[in-house]
């Protein structure tokens, strides 16, 4: 089958590698129809994970089942289905109690939590290709409505973005009425503020200094704070009077850097604690790693920050953090698809074939002006 393949920092390539089959009797296969470029893709892509070469990449997939295995009771050839980022067998402690993020069975021993086409998380083959095998089928396969090909765009947002950006907001403990300062306004951060918007927040602010990015947020409503222009602390004062917002959102990870290019893996975190009123709470859903070898300081390759712990204690706020368990919120956000009360895809820019991957990814890595979001469609 063809498949987007990581050569090495900066060079992924369009390849022949081995068919995905079915391998278990629990195994569901799926003729990939829809598959996102996510930022967390361009960690892995610019060299900064230990992400290993002739790997495929993709872990946001749409797709229709072609075969499926003996065990199978629930999914059915011919079913579209949107299937987790998160690989996670249902049955092991963690996934018992909703944290199918950390699935005790999906990787090797001593770590917890599996993922499609990603470093570090249990080797599963990734999507970015013309077949996908999903194990644990009946659990994973979120089974699509009647509409799923004509909003594909929409329902490919399921995998990753959409319930990452909820799970933001969700540990944010956002109440209806309060109001939210996002930072990062990529795909997960617009989707944060879709999310906090259809929670019912009073404000949504989105941090940013990509022009095309916050034009985005602004369709919905939210109020775009340009980072470049200013100190976003000192902006989202301004609207809150002083006070600061009641919840916050971290959606941009361990590359942050300012406008001037500089990186620091805390900037957003400490922006946060200072723009998020006494006691308010921060959901942090960009990545961080254990280790960072790019990094441009020792104590970022140990994968450490410069944390403003004692402003952070000092305001009694609270923190969650970690990769979302998509299937807690996955079937939830499918219905507000199905029903028109959201439309996720109008971040979408870009459905391409498979094979213009890597241009994609390149446009996509240099935040090119209008490069928002890229579906492949290697059907």
């Amino acid at each position: 089958m063809k498949a987007l393949v990581y050569n090495g920092p900066h060079d992924v390539a369009v390849a022949d590698v081995a068919d995905a089959r079915i391998e278990q009797p629990n195994d569901v296969l799926v003729k990939v129809t829809a598959t996102n470029i996510c930022g967390s893709d361009l960690h892995m892509y610019e060299g900064r994970t230990d992400f290993e070469e002739g790997r495929v990449l993709g872990h946001e997939n749409v797709g229709e089942v072609i075969e499926v295995g003996a065990g199978i009771d629930k999914v059915a050839v011919g079913d579209m289905v949107s299937v987790p980022f998160n690989v996670s067998c249902g049955h092991c402690r963690n996934c018992e109690h909703g944290l199918t993020s950390y699935c005790l069975a999906a990787n090797v021993e001593g770590m917890a939590g599996g993922a499609y086409g990603f470093a570090d998380m249990g080797g599963w083959i990734g999507g970015q290709a013309e077949y996908l095998r999903v194990p644990w089928g009946d659990f994973q396969c979120l089974r699509l409505p009647e509409d799923a090909r004509e909003k594909q765009n929409d329902y490919v947002m399921l995998s990753d973005i959409f319930p990452t950006g909820w799970h933001a907001v969700e540990m944010s403990g956002l109440k209806a009425g309060e109001s939210i300062v996002i930072y990062g306004a990529g795909p997960v951060g617009l989707m944060a503020a879709l999310s906090a918007s259809v929670k019912g927040a009073l404000k949504v602010m989105v941090v940013d200094r990509h022009p095309d990015r916050l034009r985005l947020a602004e369709q919905i409503g939210a109020i775009a704070i340009d980072d470049s222009k200013g100190d976003p602390v000192e902006q989202v004062m301004e609207h809150t009077k002083g006070v600061g917002a009641d919840r916050g959102a971290e959606c941009v990870g361990y590359q942050a850097h300012d406008p001037q290019g500089n990186e620091d893996n805390a900037a957003t975190l400490n922006k946060l604690v200072s723009s998020v009123r006494f006691t308010g709470g921060i959901g942090t859903v960009g990545v961080f790693i254990p280790e960072d070898p790019g990094a441009p300081d020792e104590l970022a390759q140990q994968g450490k920050a410069r944390f403003d712990f004692g402003n952070f204690w000092f305001k009694g706020q609270q923190m969650g953090n970690g990769q979302a368990p998509v299937k807690r919120y996955n079937r939830h956000l499918r219905d507000l698809i199905a029903a028109e009360k959201v439309t996720p895809s109008w971040i979408v820019s870009h459905n391409l074939p498979l094979a213009e991957a890597p241009k994609a990814y390149e446009h996509f890595d240099a935040r090119e002006d209008g490069w928002t979001k890229v579906v492949l469609n290697p059907a």
